[in-house]
Order: structure tokens, then C-alpha cells, then sequence
């Protein structure tokens, strides 16, 4: 056993939940204690294998276990490698002594099952620590509680307050004439003109006053308060001031980093592509890429046909804000041509988003639809393969989650939007007006 003296009087038991969603997950309990179950280790062997992110996970944690084994047998408390951290084992002996058998309460020889065990058998054995179970799957937590086990969420890459985050944009009301005036006619103002003391970059104000009203942003390069147009991309016309803030960041060559939340039928997918393909002359390529996230949990194996095949069911609703854009011109039309000219030249990729990963992304704008169902780390990922004249666009619905092990709080688009604000080249929109039509708005607000 080694010989760095424990003080911590708390046992962290993780789920695999926990280490598909962060493989350094054993890095973020300060000086406490963490326990991983063999059974846990048995669960990641079946994710070791593929190219999602799940399995890059499971892969980096095997790694890790192998560096940690070289100190001493994993059976034994060892220490973590870094800074004041506490010990780590692997629980082996997962049948409680005294306690509830979750297996006979619950029914089958389930990995669940036996995971609940260990954190039992590991509160007999260790009986002056708080044993806590740390799951991403809610219904464990329940069972956790049923048997009186003390469990949570992992909470590294969760943000606290999700009705509080960053919207980008401002409401300005009873602002003296003069000063819409002087936007309308020069285009910018001071901050201070609008009482404005320590401005955001790139962040949006809707300034009006009885009579008039005027869209500006803050110019983080200018240092000042410059209005915004409105005009159209490939002929889609932003239909409210949210749009048109959103189509003006996509546009904006400054802006590299850009992010739009909002409820379906809200245009966000659809002002992206419209902006790229307006601004596509700036780039090598435009990728549009979304997450596969298979129904039922089920892989796209269990589809039939071939990898095109399996992958267009998941790909259509790009496809179909494409034929939109296109529908607005006539075949004859130059532009028309040109969209279906980039497609043949690959000028224009619409992509599952694990096949852009491990690419070079220079000179390239890069959309990633429903990027909810992407975890923080899958996000950072992203961003950090970014190289010279590129510009991501993030859309998503943070309330629309698909994948079982994330929420509101902890997705990646969420992370992205409450950690990266107040950046120069960062700007982002919450779109909150439906403009696909009458019938969708009265099922977002009633149904």
C-alpha cells in the first residue's frame, strides 16, 4: 500500500457512464478517494473498438489504468499522478457481507447490478467513508437511493444554471432619439452613449425608444457600437432580429467561433448553411456534419443496406435545408448551379460528424448540427483541430437531448456557450422566435 497519507473521508465509486463521458474523470475529485469496479473494466473492454467518441474514451481510460498498474498491484490503494489527489483501487470483491444484494432485490446478474454491490460490499469494508456512487445513468441512481446508497451525477463539464446562460443579446429600451440618429446616419456609437460601462464582444442590442428602433453589436476591433443590416444569404431573409443577428455573426470574417441555440424551427441550421454558402469563397470547403445518434440505441449496423444506405436517415435533415436554399432559385439559375457544383466537387460535404474526425480542418467553415448530443470533450475535440482561416458554427436545442447519458446542464453546446463567452472571435445567438410555420410554433408553445 503506498504510503501518502489519506485524509479524505469520502469513497467516489464510477459508473462506466462516468468514464465514456470523461476518461480523466479520476482527476476531478480533489483529495477524495476513487474506486472504479472490476466490473466497470469489464463493461469498457466492449467499447474498446470503433471511432466514436464513447470509444476513444474507454481506450484513453484502458491507457490510463495500464500507467496506474505500473505503481503497484490495482487491488491496493495507489496514488493518482496528479497534485494533491487522493488514492485510487479497483474493487474486485463485489458480493456484500451483510448488506442488500442488489442482484436478488433487482433481478438478473446485471453490470448495474454488480456495480451497486461493490459500493455496498465497499461501505462494509470501509465503514468511517461516505461511499458515494457516481453515475450518468438516472435510473442507477435511483436504485442507488432504493438501497439507501448515496449517489450523484458527474458534475465536471456541467454548468450550474442552464436558465441563466449566455443569450448574446440585449434589449435597450428608451434610448434617447439622438442616439439612433447617429447609428442610422454614421453607423457606430460609443458605449457610453447607451450607458454601456464593460461591453461583451461581439454581443447583440436591440436599441429602441417610442418611435424608432435600430440592431447593433459591440466591435470588439473598433471598440465601439456598430449597427447591424439586415440582408439576405442565398435569398433566406432573416424574419426577426435574432435571425439577424445570427446571419450577421456567420458573416462576420472576424467572428471565428459561432454558436446558435434555440428551439426547432428556429433557423439555425438553415441561416448556417445559408451564411456558408454566402461566405464560401473564403473557404477551402464547407462541411456540415451532424452526430449520429442511432435510434433505440441501437448502432447503424442493425439498419439495412450499404454505409450510404445505413447513414441517409440520419443525414436527410441537412439535405432537406439544402433543397430549401436551392428551391429559392430556378435550375437555370447560376446559384442553383453552383450548390450542385460544389457537391460533385466535394466543395460542399454534408457528413456524419465521425467521419470529419481526424481531419485537417484549415481554411474550412464547419457546421455541426444538433450539437446537444455532443459531450464537452467531444466539443473540445472539435474546436482544437481548427486550424488556420477555419470558422465552426455550433447549432443546437439544449432541451432536445438524444443520448442517454447527457442533459441540459453537462452537453457539450451548453459547456461550449457558458465557457467560451466574452471572447473576441466568439459570438453567440439564442433564437427563441419559430419561423417555420404557424402549425410548428403552436406545437412549441402548447404541446
Amino acid at each position: 500500500m503506498a504510503s501518502k497519507k489519506r485524509q479524505s473521508k469520502k469513497i467516489f465509486v464510477l459508473d462506466t457512464s462516468v468514464i465514456l463521458y470523461n476518461h480523466n474523470a479520476l482527476n476531478s475529485f480533489d483529495d477524495n478517494d476513487v474506486v472504479i469496479p472490476i466490473t466497470v473494466l469489464e463493461e469498457l473492454d466492449n467499447f474498446k473498438k470503433g471511432n466514436e467518441i464513447k470509444n476513444f474514451e474507454a481506450r484513453e481510460f484502458i491507457r490510463i489504468m495500464d500507467r496506474l498498474s505500473t505503481k503497484g498491484t490495482l487491488q491496493d490503494w495507489i496514488e493518482l499522478d496528479f497534485p494533491k489527489a487522493g488514492m485510487f483501487r479497483v474493487q474486485m470483491d463485489e458480493v456484500p457481507e451483510k448488506g442488500m444484494d442488489a442482484i436478488k432485490l433487482f433481478g438478473d446478474d446485471k453490470p448495474d447490478h454488480r456495480i451497486l454491490n461493490a459500493a455496498i460490499r465497499l461501505s462494509e469494508e470501509k465503514p468511517g467513508y461516505k461511499v458515494i456512487l457516481v453515475t450518468k445513468d438516472i435510473n442507477l441512481r435511483i436504485k442507488a437511493k432504493a438501497l439507501d446508497i448515496p449517489s450523484e451525477d458527474f458534475k465536471t463539464g456541467k454548468i450550474k444554471d442552464v436558465d441563466s446562460l449566455y443569450s448574446g443579446k440585449s434589449l435597450l429600451e428608451n434610448v434617447n432619439p439622438e442616439v439612433i440618429d447617429r447609428l442610422y446616419k454614421e453607423g457606430l456609437c460609443e458605449p457610453s452613449d447607451l450607458g454601456i460601462t464593460d461591453p461583451i464582444p461581439n454581443h447583440y442590442f436591440i436599441i429602441r425608444n417610442e418611435s424608432s428602433s435600430v440592431l447593433t453589436f459591440y466591435n470588439p476591433v473598433l471598440q465601439k457600437i456598430e449597427r447591424v443590416e439586415k440582408r439576405p444569404s442565398y435569398k433566406i431573409l432573416p424574419r426577426n432580429a435574432e435571425q439577424v443577428f445570427a446571419l450577421h455573426a456567420i458573416l462576420n470574417n472576424k467572428i471565428k467561433l459561432v454558436t446558435l441555440q434555440g428551439v426547432a424551427g428556429t433557423g439555425k441550421t438553415l441561416l448556417a448553411l445559408a451564411g456558408a454558402l454566402d461566405q464560401k469563397r473564403h473557404f477551402k470547403q464547407i462541411y456540415l456534419a451532424r452526430p449520429i445518434v442511432p435510434l433505440s440505441n441501437k448502432d447503424i449496423g442493425y439498419l439495412p443496406g450499404d454505409i450510404k444506405s445505413k447513414l441517409n436517415p440520419y443525414m436527410e435533415p441537412l439535405w432537406d435545408n439544402l433543397k430549401f436554399i436551392q428551391n429559392q432559385y430556378n435550375e437555370k439559375d447560376k446559384e442553383y448551379k453552383r450548390i450542385v457544383e460544389a457537391l460533385e466537387s466535394e466543395k460542399l460535404m454534408i457528413t456524419p460528424l465521425a467521419y470529419i474526425r481526424g481531419r485537417s480542418i484549415s481554411n474550412i467553415c464547419f457546421i455541426v448540427d444538433e450539437a446537444q448530443n455532443l459531450t464537452p470533450h467531444e466539443v473540445k475535440t472539435i474546436i482544437t483541430r481548427a486550424g488556420e482561416g477555419t470558422k465552426i458554427i455550433f447549432t443546437g436545442d439544449i432541451y432536445q437531448i438524444d443520448t442517454p447519458y447527457l442533459d441540459s446542464q453537462s452537453n457539450g453546446l451548453s459547456y461550449l456557450i457558458d465557457k467560451i463567452k466574452h471572447h473576441d472571435i466568439y459570438a453567440h445567438i439564442r433564437l427563441e422566435k419559430g419561423e417555420r410555420s404557424e402549425l410548428a410554433n403552436l406545437a412549441n408553445e402548447l404541446l
